[in-house]
Parts: structure tokens; C-alpha cells; sequence
């Protein structure tokens, strides 16, 4: 059976990521509908796929050909698109960035749990092909993580343009949002402390241009160190040096295991050294992440079995996030032993 889906807000990743793999899943979905703040970018994605271009996303959500809603970009909308598929009834994909607000995250969470959809979650790291080949080695060979170092390194945006600050903004919570998951994924449980740190470009500055936590992942019942993850996210490149974003970028994620050292570069370059030697491995005929993240969806909305797994792990991933900022405000490191 072939799912028809609606599509929300159109993001950077449409084109590298979202469209292709529409496109080659042709066979499980159907694109119905495209709604996003652009107009003119949602009658070009529409006549792609002869789908109908909508003005809004809750006229979209209870659409009768629709069943369900793939949410790519936040726009204008924020986190608004996934209370109204909850009220549809229909599943939901989300791929964007949620508001960092405890309440409305504890809102959306009670309403997608109540309204009983499906809802997926777009971590692409923790599926990219050499993510999974690092959980691999390190149940072969590797040993367990010790030391994990992520940095992302975006440019700066203008300081005249306040929509363009705002979506920056979103986006790096997004991205520290899953650089944390990606994390959690790679240990195999949850961290127990939190610290966090962020700077302003200037002491009047109205936004951050780096924001940095660290996750604890010792046993609680362990007095021994367990873990550490350094997590990063910086836009402190002025957009005027487009080049000094590319020069020499740091690996993606650095994990220093029992036996060795593993390199990733997204999404399917994996470098790892151990007693033997420099090990070189290139996953490129691995099925793209779009494919294999649409593929999961469209098991779990055709599956009469619900899993939560998803839902949770965001919910989880973002309070880490915010719990990071307070501890930069309070000077203190956070327990999240009761989250």
C-alpha cells in the first residue's frame, strides 16, 4: 500500500535529502500535499510529485487523501503543524526543530501519546551508515566509548536580518539536539549529569554564537568515571568568510573506545585505529539516510504495533539541551538522574 503524505515547510535538506528519497520510495509513498510559508516553493515542490499546493498546515493535516505529515521545516509555525496531525489523526514525521520550551515540549509529547499516532523523529546521524558501523566495532573490537568530542561549525548570520538570526538560532538547537542523541545512541544508555557553557558575540549581543554541554554517562551505582561526551555547536564564522567554514573541519564525531579510536565523517566515512593500525572504511553503497529514515516510518505507520521509542528519545534529547542552558545560567552542573 502506498502512504499518501502531506508535507510541511520545506528546509535546505529537501533537495539532498527529503525529495530523492520520495522519490525513490515512489512505491511506498504518495505525495498529496505541500504547504510552506514560501508559496512559490510550494507550487514548484507540489507540481513535482502533481501534488496540490496548500496555503495552510492545518487545512493540509485534515485533508481527507492525506495520512500523514511529514514535517521538514519549522518556517513560521513553529511546533503548531504536529498538535494539528495529532487532532487529525495523523501520523507524523517530524524533522525540524521544536520550540525550547518545557511546557510546549510536555504538550506536544501528552497530545501525540493521547491522539495514539505514529510519530518518527529524524535523527539522521544515528543512522547514518558509518554510525551503525561504529556500533559494530565497538562490540567487536573496539571496546566500549570512553571519551566522544562532536563539534558542528556553521557561519554566522547577518545581524540585520531577524528572520534569518531566528532560524539560525532554531537550527542550532536542532543540530545540539542531535548531536546529544547521536551520543546517547552510541554509548547505549543514558547520561546522568549535564554541564553547560554558551557565549555571546558581544556582551550586548541578543543571541549565542557557541553553545557547548558535557554528558556524564557514569553508572549511577558506579563510583568509577564512566563516559564523557563534548558537545558543541558554534556560528562564530563571519558569513564574509564563507571559505573559513570548510578550513581544516573537525571529524563529526571522535570516539576514544578501550581498543582503540574511531574518526566519522558524515555519513559514511569511518577512520579507526587500533593495535593493527590505520583502518580506512567508505560505506558508499549503503542506502541513503532519506531512504532508510522514510523506510522506518513507513513501517511504523503500516505496523499495528506502536512504538514510543522515537517520541521519547527527543523528548529526552531536548530537555538535556535545555537543562545545558540552565546550567550556564546557575553556574552548575544539572542531574538528570529524574528527567
Amino acid at each position: 500500500m502506498k502512504l499518501r503524505v502531506g508535507v510541511v515547510g520545506l528546509s535546505s535538506a529537501w533537495e539532498t535529502r527529503h525529495r530523492p528519497a520520495l522519490r525513490a520510495l515512489s512505491d511506498r509513498y504518495e505525495v498529496r500535499a505541500v504547504c510552506s510559508e514560501v508559496a512559490l516553493q510550494a507550487e514548484q515542490a507540489a507540481g513535482e510529485f502533481q501534488a496540490q499546493p496548500i496555503e495552510g498546515f492545518r487545512a493540509l493535516a485534515q485533508r481527507e487523501d492525506v495520512d500523514a505529515v511529514l514535517m521538514l521545516a519549522s518556517e513560521w509555525y513553529g511546533s503548531l503543524p504536529i498538535l494539528a496531525a495529532s487532532d487529525a489523526g495523523k501520523a507524523i514525521y517530524c524533522a525540524s526543530a521544536l520550540e525550547p520550551d518545557p511546557e510546549m515540549i510536555h504538550r506536544i509529547k501528552q497530545r501525540i501519546e493521547q491522539s495514539g499516532v505514529a510519530f518518527m523523529s529524524e535523527f539522521a546521524c544515528r543512522h547514518a551508515p558509518a554510525t551503525l558501523r561504529l556500533k559494530e566495532l565497538i562490540a567487536t573490537q573496539l571496546g566500549k566509548p570512553r571519551l566522544l568530542f562532536c563539534h558542528r561549525r556553521e557561519l554566522a548570520e547577518d545581524g540585520n536580518q531577524p528572520r534569518r538570526r531566528c532560524m539560525a538560532q532554531q537550527t542550532s538547537l536542532q543540530q545540539l539536539v542531535e548531536l546529544v542523541d547521536w551520543c546517547r545512541y552510541v554509548v547505549g544508555r543514558e547520561p546522568i549529569m549535564v554541564g553547560g557553557q554558551m557565549h555571546r558575540a558581544s556582551p550586548d549581543a541578543d543571541r549565542y554564537d557557541y553553545q557547548m554541554l558535557s554528558l556524564d554517562f557514569s553508572l549511577p551505582e558506579s563510583a568509577k568515571n564512566g563516559p564523557v561526551a563534548q558537545i558543541s555547536c558554534g556560528r562564530y564564522v563571519p558569513s564574509c568568510w564563507p571559505e573559513a567554514v570548510t578550513f581544516r573541519p573537525p571529524a563529526a564525531l571522535q570516539v576514544v573506545c578501550e581498543h582503540g579510536i574511531a574518526f566519522i565523517d558524515l555519513p559514511s566515512t569511518l577512520i579507526w585505529f587500533d593495535q593493527a593500525g590505520r583502518h580506512l572504511e567508505s560505506l558508499e553503497s549503503e542506502r541513503p539516510v532519506g531512504e532508510q529514515l522514510l523506510s522506518q516510518f513507513y513501517r511504523a505507520v503500516v505496523s499495528l504495533v506502536r512504538n514510543t521509542s522515537s517520541l521519547e528519545d527527543m523528548y529526552r534529547s531536548l530537555r538535556i539541551v535545555l537543562d545545558a542552558q540552565r546550567s550556564h545560567r546557575e553556574n552548575r552542573r544539572i542531574s538528570l538522574i529524574e528527567l
